[in-house]
């Protein structure tokens, strides 16, 4: 099976996780959410990368974006991991964790590594908006931590663009200047966006909108 494409809706799901059952269109309703996968339990890079997601609480909130991992240890394995998780980061797990004994989430995301001599998860990310359509995705191999920092960014980037005709540059930071699409004339522009820096006829830069 192979994973969701961008644009596609994403798999809808029922699986138990450390809050409980979870339905997964039901439970993000019309937040965005970041599904993300882990190797296993009680490893080292998933700690830390677990441990950040739960330091960046509010920053998720404050772009309505809900976060749950999965992981294909059992339930109990992930409540006694979380306990770990929360020494080494400061910051309790507070978003769930799946339980994916079976690989079910794990295979409708294709998220197994061919190949690799198991059947764990890789580290893959799934950045989905409050329609159900996926609108990122992102695939480690299993030995190198996440970007949190650039998900975010990402994210930010997604939500802004969604506001009009423009895109967003290289290396680009929620409140830098956005480029307005080429299919704008520079007059138009001007007329919507107020100062427009022109550096070709199809590069134009603007600030951002306000939210």
């Amino acid at each position: 099976m192979s994973a969701p494409h961008l644009g596609e809706i994403a798999p809808d799901f029922t699986a138990e996780t450390t809050e409980g059952t979870v339905t997964f269109h039901s439970w993000k309703g019309d937040s965005w959410a970041v599904l993300f996968s882990h190797p296993a339990d009680f490893t080292p890079v998933c700690t830390t990368e677990l441990g950040r997601v739960a330091t960046l609480e509010s920053e998720w909130e404050r772009r309505g974006v809900k976060v749950i991992a999965v992981s294909v240890d059992p339930l109990e394995s992930h409540q006694g991991w979380k306990r770990d998780i929360a020494e080494v980061a400061g910051s309790e797990v507070g978003y769930p964790i799946i339980a994916d004994e079976t690989r079910a989430v794990s295979e409708l995301y294709d998220m197994i590594h061919p190949g690799e001599g198991d059947t764990s998860g890789v580290r893959s990310v799934f950045v989905i908006d409050g329609s159900h359509k996926v609108r990122l995705t992102l695939t480690y191999p299993k030995s190198v931590g996440r970007n949190f920092d650039e998900i975010l960014r990402a994210v930010d980037a997604l939500q802004t663009t969604d506001r009009g005709p423009y895109s967003t540059p290289a290396d680009w930071r929620a409140g830098e200047r956005v480029v307005i699409a080429p299919a704008i004339p520079t007059a138009e522009a001007r007329d919507r966006f107020g100062d427009v820096e022109e550096l070709t006829p199809y590069l134009r830069y603007a600030a951002e909108p306000a939210r």
